[in-house]
């Protein structure tokens, strides 16, 4: 199943997409938020409403999390093309929920940095409470569901500080959209296809099976340190081409099976 977040009448709500007559159409209202779903977003009450075409809905971030888990330097092509080594083990860095953005709204470039990159990414969804999974335990029953994200980075402040969490955290650094359940199965062999582009043409390329940690490590390792409550979102990397966007730009990132998330890039 597919959702979005969306805004009706100053209200804000998750509604189900389908497709009617060939057209995505919002269907039916949710009567909770996606992260009260405890593992299954079916569950949730909800009721049918007037259709709303999807293309024309204000749309709003899928999910309200408490934290935004992000894994570095998961394909070994991006961190080859930073001039990084491969990492040993999972490398993880925080987004501040203050950071979330809106499908269709605008990413700000800050005054403070003079070079700004898109980094689309497949997220997962948390669904149900997580602390310290075991080693041979399947997390799958934790996962809500899959999402796209776009990491945005200040790369010269990363650089600058040593430390990720300034130049990742600007407001409008954190694009997610939509919300899928069952379409898409990373464990199987063939992956998960992501794509970047800017202003129509290809900037990334990757597959989600060249992961250098896959998402049953990366959710074990999380959660070794911290509880992983539902509605939080876990970015998983992003394959090699990342690069920088101006004023004017126009990014599309999309997931295989999920959809597509896009935002326009204007100057603080």
């Amino acid at each position: 199943m597919k959702y979005c977040g969306f805004e009706l009448n100053g209200q804000s709500y998750c509604g189900l997409i389908e497709a009617v007559a060939g057209v995505e159409q919002i269907t039916r209202l949710l009567l909770k938020p996606p992260e009260e779903a405890d593992g299954d977003i079916e569950d949730l009450p909800s009721k049918r409403m007037d259709h709303l075409a999807f293309a024309e809905a204000r749309l709003l971030a899928p999910v309200r999390p408490s934290k935004i888990v992000c894994v570095g330097r998961n394909y070994r092509e991006h961190a080859a093309e930073l001039g990084n080594e491969v990492p040993t083990e999972p490398l993880i860095f925080f987004k501040p929920p203050s950071s979330l953005l809106a499908p269709g709204d605008e990413i700000r470039r800050p005054k403070l940095s003079q070079r700004v990159d898109f980094e689309g990414e497949l997220a997962v969804v948390i669904g149900k409470k997580c602390y310290k999974a075991r080693a041979d335990e399947d997390v799958r029953p934790y996962i809500l569901g899959y999402t796209c994200l776009n990491d945005v980075t200040a790369r010269d402040l990363q650089n600058k500080d040593g430390q990720w969490t300034r130049a990742k955290g600007f407001d409008t650094f954190c694009p997610v959209g939509p919300l899928v359940t069952d379409e898409i199965n990373p464990w199987a062999g063939a992956g998960i296809g992501i794509e970047t582009r800017v202003n129509g043409e290809v900037r990334q390329q990757g597959n989600t099976r060249d992961f250098i940690f896959s998402l049953g490590v990366v959710i074990r390792y999380i959660t070794q340190a911290m509880t992983l409550v539902p509605g939080d979102l876990i970015a998983t990397g992003t394959p090699k081409g990342v690069g920088p966007v101006v004023a004017g730009d126009k990014i599309e990132i999309s997931v295989e099976g999920v959809g597509t998330l896009r935002n326009p890039v204007v100057d603080e």
